[in-house]
């Protein structure tokens, strides 16, 4: 587990089994694919790692992607239901807040940097001054553990227990909820 100021420990490689999960979970091949960085409680990869580079060279910031369907839907529910206005009001009314988001986002950069110093200090989901995605923030806060990310911590939290239906998809079979990206655009 890590805690503030710490960085993830570079994730485990990709069997080519988990490949394929992670490409029926997104319905296409992953791209730019690191390795597993979280694992849903079902036992398949919910969070993977991507280089900070496409693999043209594209630079390619958001270092966490949830590839979960059912955690993907979850985050859109949340997104839907106005949490990004609600939290992104908070950022600007609680310093103490305002303070563990930013140290996020310089915990987030740190990461990156280890693996690759690209041209832009954006990180991801908003950070370090806005609250524009909760698929980014939660899957940053599931690859760093919890403390590290406390909008994304909140995300998670509120995310319910999308594993509880069992694995999103069969090891080898299609995707039984549908790929992410669609689900995504569904919510």
């Amino acid at each position: 587990m890590s805690h503030p100021g710490t960085r993830p420990p570079a994730p485990a490689p990709v069997s080519p089994a988990e490949r394929a999960v992670i490409g029926r979970q997104l319905g296409r091949p992953p791209r730019a694919l690191v390795g597993v960085a979280h694992r849903c409680p079902c036992g398949q990869p919910d969070v993977v790692e991507t280089a900070p580079r496409l693999e043209d060279g594209t630079p390619f910031p958001t270092l966490y992607y949830l590839t979960c369907p059912r955690a993907t839907a979850a985050a859109s529910r949340l997104e839907s239901a106005g949490r990004m206005r609600d939290w992104q009001d908070e950022l600007a009314t609680d310093p103490e807040l305002a303070a563990a988001y930013q140290a996020a986002h310089e915990a987030f950069l740190a990461t990156r940097d280890a693996r690759d110093v690209l041209p832009t200090r954006a990180s991801a989901g908003g950070m370090p001054d806005r609250v524009k995605c909760l698929h980014a923030l939660a899957g940053h806060a599931l690859a760093a553990g919890p403390g590290v990310n406390p909008i994304g911590d909140r995300a998670v939290a509120e995310m319910g227990e999308w594993w509880a239906a069992g694995p999103c998809a069969a090891p080898d079979s299609p995707t039984l909820d549908g790929p992410a990206d669609v689900q995504q655009a569904r919510a």
